[in-house]
Order: structure tokens, then sequence, then C-alpha cells
């Protein structure tokens, strides 16, 4: 249950900044955590006393403005479950019950129990401070009083307090990080030295802080502008969400991982034609340096239009080429059918309804966080905690579509290749190598889990050999 591979392809919103982009995880962690002044009316904006959380003048939460507030996010929230229902492939087809025991041995089972096992207590704990934290923030006046003893332009001390919050509760779960990655070692699934493992954490933590910095900076700049804030806000988290999904492939991931385009025989022979056949335009397949950090396979598709891509790790090749062949054709099925520009789009609704439910939320809890208004810098604490207890909220709505449509490029892979032998070889291969957990919780299924396990997905294949007259392996 720690941040390890374990499937092929997944949907998921880029978490702190809503991207969407189809990643091989397989789980899910919510790991985010995440300041205005009172204001006088001129000339139809909001003219913020800077510093002064109690300067006179109109109410940003009077009655009308929230309950201006509370019909657009019923309108747009009805508008985000129309999209998600439209887009998500709920009748899928689906196997008999999963059973483990027919396709793995009892040590495979034993060593998935006893990873799963030694991994979650690291994982839970990480998940209690980053909440626990998120809490203090939205209910005490903690992120006031730390974000006070900043200086400099309101600007700049936005960023600063998200750097500065961020590096708290980054403090506070790296020996717990430090754990996770001895245990991925002590299971040979991380092949990382601790330089190059620090280097990576602290790269992810740019992308998130940069990223969060830059919606709050905007957050507060129009707070500070416009009393009706949350309309241009809702806007922009939708937009930023969409251009965060185009650009992460080429601005982001080349941070973590090199790529080179799959060189020249027999297996991108096969998989150009393949995609061919299946009438999806690939210009190429990359080929991710990811056995310089892990051992675990995997595969994915980001971005959409011109940078949409692709991806298999290193680790991958090493497999049978009718694997490989499977794994690609899982993700053909993701881009034939659109499933990252769907799920930027419907991420992007789902900024929007937050950023107008962070406008009446925040009304409700100004008090508990000693300031009156998001126009407040300090108010970053608040704003970061609201936004880390929205993530998790929504882990398992996502979660929940992510399966199905994990579930539909499963069933295109059969479709195109036609070989359920091979499909369920590949599952297996999958499971044991990235020692997924054959029988997850409840409770991890619901939080973490963005794939179908690997016994459901072979029972899937099984389902779908006797549908279409192939033998069942």
């Amino acid at each position: 249950m720690s941040e390890r591979q374990d499937g092929d392809g997944a949907v998921d919103a880029a978490e702190s900044a809503g991207l969407s982009n189809q990643d091989e995880s397989g789980q899910s962690r919510p790991d985010r955590d995440g300041p205005a002044q009172g204001a006088s009316r001129e000339g139809g904006e909001v003219s913020v006393a800077e510093d002064d959380s109690r300067a006179g003048g109109p109410d940003p939460y009077d009655g009308r403005l929230r309950r201006q507030a509370a019909v657009a996010l019923v309108l747009l929230g009805l508008a985000t479950v129309v999209a998600a229902a439209l887009t998500t492939p709920w009748r899928v087809l689906t196997g008999g019950p999963p059973d483990p025991d027919r396709d793995f041995t009892v040590a495979q089972i034993a060593r998935a129990q006893a990873f799963d096992a030694a991994v979650s207590l690291s994982s839970y704990l990480s998940l209690a401070i980053t909440l626990v934290f998120a809490g203090v923030l939205v209910a005490t006046p903690f992120g006031a009083h730390v974000l006070a003893r900043l200086k400099g332009p309101w600007w700049l001390r936005v960023i600063l307090g998200v750097v500065v919050l961020t590096a708290i509760v980054e403090l506070l779960r790296w020996p717990l990080g430090v754990w996770a990655e001895t245990l991925m070692r002590d299971y040979g699934l991380s092949t990382q030295d601790w330089g190059s493992w620090t280097a990576d954490r602290l790269k992810n933590l740019a992308v998130e802080v940069f990223l969060t910095s830059l919606m709050l900076v905007a957050l507060v700049a129009l707070a500070r502008k416009v009393r009706r804030w949350w309309i241009p806000a809702a806007a922009g988290a939708f937009a930023l969400t969409v251009a965060a999904s185009f650009v992460y492939p080429v601005v982001f991931e080349p941070l973590f991982n090199d790529f080179t385009s799959m060189r020249q025989g027999p297996l991108r022979t096969n998989l150009m034609a393949m995609a061919e056949r299946d009438g999806v335009p690939v210009e190429d397949v990359l080929v991710a340096d990811a056995s310089r950090r892990t051992t675990a396979l995997n595969a994915y598709v980001s971005g959409f239009g011109a940078t949409r891509r692709i991806v298999v790790y290193d680790t991958l090749l090493r497999a049978p080429q009718p694997e490989v062949e499977l794994v690609v054709a899982h993700e053909l099925g993701h881009a034939k059918k659109d499933d990252v520009l769907h799920g930027t789009l419907i991420g992007g609704l789902g900024a929007a309804l937050g950023a107008i439910l962070l406008y009446l939320v925040f009304g409700a809890l100004r008090r508990r966080t000693g300031v009156t208004s998001v126009a407040d810098p300090r108010a970053v604490g608040a704003v970061m905690g609201l936004m880390t207890l929205g993530s998790l909220l929504m882990s398992p709505a996502q979660n929940l579509i992510s399966r199905h449509i994990e579930a539909r490029a499963d069933v295109h892979a059969l479709d195109l290749t036609r070989d359920p032998a091979t499909f369920v070889a590949m599952q297996r291969r999958l499971a044991v190598t990235n020692i997924s957990d054959l029988s997850p919780d409840a409770m991890e299924y619901l939080l973490y889990a963005s794939h179908p396990s690997s016994p459901e997905r072979i029972a899937m294949a099984r389902a779908w050999a006797k549908l279409n007259g192939v033998p069942v392996p």
C-alpha cells in the first residue's frame, strides 16, 4: 500500500493541480495539505486594507453573495455529475468472484500480504499526519500565526506561506518516507540510492509548491479585486487544470525520467501496426528509464492533442513481447476513448466546483482561522488545509470512475489482441513483480485502488474468453 506501481494505465486527476494523466500506478495516495484582509468598496471592486483584517467595508460573505454562490455550486455540481456519468463506462464486462488462489502460489500470496502489512502502517501514518495538519490549518489560527511572521509584498508572502507550510508537513512525513523507501528496497522494488531518492522527493515537492503557489497567488489577487471572486476563480481553476494536463508531459515528466523513442525492431513495428489497426494515431512510443529507480513494470498515456504520448517503462521491455503488446493495447484503449481529455475536463469542472465551495466554506470558518477574507495572504494555510481535505473526500469517487475506465481499457486490449491467455500471464507478471495487493481490504480499495485488483482483471479476461468463444486460460 505504499507508493508502488501495480497495474497499467490509470486515470487520475493529477492531484495537487487537478492534472489528468493516465498512469500505471494502480493506486493513489492522498498526500497533499495545503490569508486576506477586510475591504472597502470602490467603483464596484474591493480595495484591500493591507494587513488589517478588520478594515471597514461590505462583507465579502454576505447572505446575498452566499446565496448566489450556492446556486452556482448546485448548477456546476449537477454539470460535473452529468459529465462524469456520461463519460464513465458504468456497464463494463466483469468476471466472477476474484480467486487469487487459482493464479498465484501460496508463497506469492504470502509475500503480497506481508508487503502490504509492512507498508500499510507507514502509509496510514503519513495520511494521518497530512489530515491532522490540514485539520489544524482549517480549525485553528495556526496558519495565520505562522504566516504573520512573513514579510514582503502580499504575493511574496503567499508564495513563502506555501513553501513554509509545505516544508512543515513534509518534515513531519519525511521519516515515514524513509521508512517506506527502506521497505521498498527490502522487497527489491527500489533501485535508488538515498541521493537519488531525496532528489526525486524534492523535485516532486518543488512541482507541488510551484503549482499550488500559482493557484493561490491568482486566488488571492482575485479576492483583493473582486467581491464575487469565486466566479473568475472557478473559470481560472478550470483553465489551469486543462493547461497543466496539456503541458505536464513535456514540462514536468522530463524532470523525473529521460524518454527515448523505442528502438527499431519487431516490437516497435508490431506496436505501430497495432495502433494503425486500432485507428489510433501514434507518432511514437517512448521508453522511460525507470529502471534507475524501480524494478516495477509500468506503462501509461498522458497529455492530449499534440502532447499525447504513450510511455512504457524500460523494465517492462524485459517481459515477453506479446505481454508488452497487450499492455500497449490497454494504453491504446485509453487513447482511443480520449480518457485523458475526458478526465481533464471532469477534473477541471471539479476544480471550478472546489473554488466555489471554498468561498462558501471559508466564510463559515474564517473566525476559527483568524482571518476574515481570502484576500489576506495569511489565509493561505486555511485554503491549503481545505484543498487537502477536499482531495481526500473526492478520492473515492475518482477511484470508482478510474476503475471502470481501466476495466474498459482491459476489454479494449482483449478485443484488439483476442489473446486472453497472454492477458492473464501479463496480469500475473505485473502482480508478482510489483507485489500488488491481491485481496485489498475495503478501506484500501476505497481510498487507493484506481485499478481493479489483478484477480478481478484475470476473472474479467476469462469472462471475455467465454463470451467470445475463445479457450479459457
